[in-house]
């Protein structure tokens, strides 16, 4: 993603930039600016509240135990075992924690990995803008070619009549991301079989990011590939520990794939990451057995979505649903004219909130008059902050 005025020509021996448009992210802008204004952060997607005492302690406990040293390649067994049957309990799916999943440093590594595992110069891979910025510069990385579609505003729906027609015999690879960043709008059942059946005999993968996969909303039920048999047999899926139990730095996930694709997957593995970090995942091996932690997840987050949409009230901005993850979108139209990255800028410079335009998360100049709010903050954080917009 190319945030204007960032980028810089690489310069070596002979060198060219594998990504000439890309510079600094919008998170990083936005949190310097924060940061240099004092402003309270609502623009990252980061938690402002302590984790799990029981969690850090199972850490600590860990390391004293002597589980210092390189765990498997493939990820501690106990961990992949606890996940094989929260995968077949949550979605009915029976999973091989030997042969199809991985543990892996963060979602985004999961994400990154599954691309290089597929891709070659000259394929297509559809995504969906807005989009995570990882996505598009990871595949021209890999010298392939993102297809650019817009989700519909303002519900942020796929037009799977458009997907079908942007199909052609290069394409490799769809990127779907649900529940979704940056908008918290989600995919359904018949979003999942339409999926399923444009697919269908095509030598098409699917790559599903699901970081958010506990975190939906309003009795919504989280519509994961890994619920469709059809879907699963070309998927590579990946998750997020880090999401679930607010501990964003740890960057520890996992994947998971048929046995073929996560044989190759991990040839990639191999000689990037290799091992992840061992009492991390010897501490999470034993915490999954709470169920709470993971099963109450949203309904927890739902409440401080909820408080900051009650908070807003007070001000012009008109909120967007938002039916899952860290954020919702707010509607600035009757507050100003500009376009989303200088309102964004002017709310940190002059009122002291940092948000993310969710311009950012297109490649072409997109201006619905729409900002990200993350509202994974504590109460006090969002009463500070929304008393800084009231005079808006």
């Amino acid at each position: 993603m190319n945030y204007s005025g960032l980028s810089s020509p690489f310069r070596g021996t002979g060198g060219v930039s594998k990504l000439p448009n890309v510079g600094t992210t919008i998170f990083t802008v936005m949190s310097v600016l924060a940061n240099e204004h004092k402003a309270i952060n609502l623009g990252q997607g980061f938690p402002d509240f302590p984790m799990s005492e029981e969690l850090t302690g199972l850490v600590c406990a860990a390391m004293r135990d002597g589980y210092n040293q390189y765990a498997h390649m493939n990820g501690y067994m106990p961990l992949r075992e606890g996940l094989a049957a929260k995968i077949e309990e949550l979605y009915g799916t029976i999973v091989n924690p030997d042969t199809q999943i991985t543990v892996v440093p963060g979602g985004t590594y999961g994400l990154f990995t599954a691309m290089a595992t597929i891709l070659h110069p000259g394929d297509e891979v559809i995504v969906f803008e807005p989009a995570y910025d990882c996505y598009i510069p990871t595949i021209e990385i890999f010298g392939a070619k993102a297809v650019r579609i817009n989700l519909q505003f303002p519900h942020y729906s796929v037009n799977w009549e458009e997907v079908s027609q942007r199909i052609t015999e290069r394409t490799r690879a769809i990127i779907i991301n649900t529940p979704h960043n940056p908008t918290g709008s989600i995919l359904r059942a018949a979003d999942l079989q339409q999926l399923q059946t444009l697919v269908q005999d095509t030598g098409i993968y699917v790559i599903s990011d699901e970081v958010y996969e506990h975190i939906t909303f309003d009795g919504e039920r989280h519509e994961s590939v890994l619920r469709y048999p059809e879907l699963m047999e070309r998927a590579f899926v990946s998750f997020s520990f880090g999401k679930n139990y607010h501990c964003t730095g740890w960057k520890l996930g996992y994947s998971v794939a048929p046995p073929a694709l996560m044989k190759e997957f991990r040839k990639v593995h191999q000689f990037n990451c290799f091992s992840c970090d061992t009492p991390k995942q010897v501490a999470i091996a034993q915490y999954l057995n709470n169920k709470d932690a993971y099963l109450q997840l949203g309904s927890f987050l739902q409440a401080k979505r909820d408080y900051l949409q009650q908070l807003l009230t007070q001000t012009r901005f008109e909120p967007l649903p938002s039916k899952g993850s860290f954020f919702q979108l707010y509607s600035y139209k009757n507050i100003s004219d500009e376009t989303e990255a200088q309102f964004a800028q002017r709310l940190v410079k002059e009122h002291g909130v940092a948000v993310i335009p969710v311009s950012a998360f297109y490649q072409d100049d997109v201006n619905n008059g729409v900002v990200r709010f993350c509202f994974v903050k504590k109460e006090e954080t969002l009463e500070a902050a929304v008393q800084k917009l009231i005079h808006l």
